[in-house]
């Protein structure tokens, strides 16, 4: 264990939006001290000159795409980019190759992990369904006894409601969150790419209708309502689901929700051309339903926000914006894009971006969540706030260097991460 002491970082009250400066001493994992002054005998200091130091980034919603897919992403790379964004812990979904439906695959990302990763906790999500093909539960005891965090298809949605409901009911007996891709394939047509609006009016290309969305999340939380699941909604992308999971919370139902910063930064009006790097699924939505979500973000309708970090190869996302896949990184731009434009353009203060992206979701999944505080894990992210530069996918550590935000000038770049009070890497 690394013993430091940190001086003179900007500390943040998320409660208050209050800061203030500190030193912090961190031994055997923990933050040991916090205060003005301090210092310790024949231990390494390191001056962060008002940088700001908070509880590590949690998301819940990334794909590692190891095994099968490492040519996209591998343990190793994915936690390295997890690790440059500040990020202490990461959820991996279980669309890897075999899918991570067995208690065998769900330890073997751990080991992984453990072996070859940067630092950064790994949190499987194992499938619902064996080979998430919707047919046959897997067996979820196992699943959680191996590690398995919650259950999730995500990639497809689980079409028949009968085998929805079977999940829900042996995942509340285990308290093991359901998290749901959401998406009525009846509602699909072949090659459908973008969102079914002006856009692809525009450029002549089949339209994802945001009702697919909306219609499996308005199923499920009836559903959930009978079963008494927690049910999570991933990458929310539409104002009627929004809408759908702000009454079933009136209601006092166990429903979450995340949402992308693709979907709070863009709308389908933002993209420039039949660019496979807009590709994404749920596609970018029209400008109002990019209003709802900054809009449920605020009054907590949408609990947290997530990455669904989502690595393909250059020459995948060469295609054809038919033919290509979907899905674009996001674990090393996420904190700078959301500061520099949520942030600093007033939408939502410092304090409540940190909490979306770190107290929120540590609470909701039930897990542990260090940070700047006497006592606590020293699970930390140091940002320079008034650091500004140009994303640029060719320094990405990710294998992945698919995004539509290259180019982007941006504020507020983290600087160093420590797990359990470890430096996991620093600029």
């Amino acid at each position: 264990m690394e013993t430091m002491v940190l001086k003179n970082g900007r500390l943040l009250d998320l409660d208050t939006g209050e800061s203030f400066t500190a030193d912090l001493i961190i031994a055997d994992g923990k933050v040991k001290q916090v205060g003005r002054g301090l210092s310790a005998e024949g231990i390494q200091v390191r001056d962060l000159s008002g940088k700001l130091v908070i509880p590590g980034l949690i998301d819940m919603h990334i794909h590692l795409r190891e095994p099968g897919f490492e040519e996209k992403e591998t343990i190793a790379t994915g936690t390295r980019a997890a690790a440059r964004g500040g990020f202490v812990s990461v959820a991996c979904m279980p669309n890897t190759k075999p899918v991570t439906d067995t208690p065998e695959a769900v330890r073997r990302i751990l080991e992984i992990n453990r072996k070859e990763g940067s630092g950064v906790r790994v949190l499987p999500i194992a499938a619902i369904t064996r080979e998430s093909s919707g047919e046959e539960l897997t067996d979820m005891a196992g699943l959680k006894e191996a590690g398995a965090v919650a259950v999730s298809d995500d990639g497809v949605g689980v079409q028949r409601a009968d085998m929805m409901k079977q999940a829900m009911r042996k995942a509340s007996e285990l308290d093991l969150p359901v998290v749901a891709h959401c998406e009525e394939e009846d509602l699909l047509v072949p090659g459908a790419c973008v969102h079914d609006g002006a856009f692809a009016q525009q450029y002549g290309l089949p339209g994802i209708p945001a009702e697919a969305e909306s219609i499996h999340v308005g199923r499920d939380i009836l559903l959930a309502e009978d079963t008494g699941v927690h049910y999570h909604v991933c990458h929310i992308s539409t104002e009627a689901s929004v809408r759908l999971v702000r009454e079933a919370k009136e209601r006092g139902q166990r429903v979450t929700a995340e949402v992308t910063p693709h979907h709070l930064l863009l709308c389908d009006a933002d993209i420039p051309g039949v660019d496979p790097m807009y590709k994404m699924n749920p596609p970018l939505r029209s400008a109002n339903d990019r209003q709802a979500l900054i809009e449920g973000l605020k009054d907590g309708t949408i609990d947290f926000i997530a990455t669904d970090h989502a690595p393909h190869t250059a020459s995948e996302k060469a295609k054809d914006i038919q033919e290509a896949p979907f899905g674009i990184v996001g674990l090393e731009t996420a904190f700078p894009l959301l500061y520099t434009h949520l942030v600093l353009t007033g939408e939502l203060t410092l304090a409540q971006l940190i909490d979306r992206m770190t107290r929120i979701p540590a609470q909701r999944f039930e897990l542990p969540l260090g940070g700047p505080v006497e006592g606590s894990s020293a699970d930390l992210a140091v940002i320079d706030l008034d650091e500004e530069r140009t994303i640029d996918p060719e320094s990405f550590a990710s294998k992945g260097k698919n995004t539509p935000f290259a180019g982007w000038k941006v504020k507020g770049w983290p600087v160093m991460t420590l797990v359990d009070g470890k430096v996991i890497w620093e600029k």
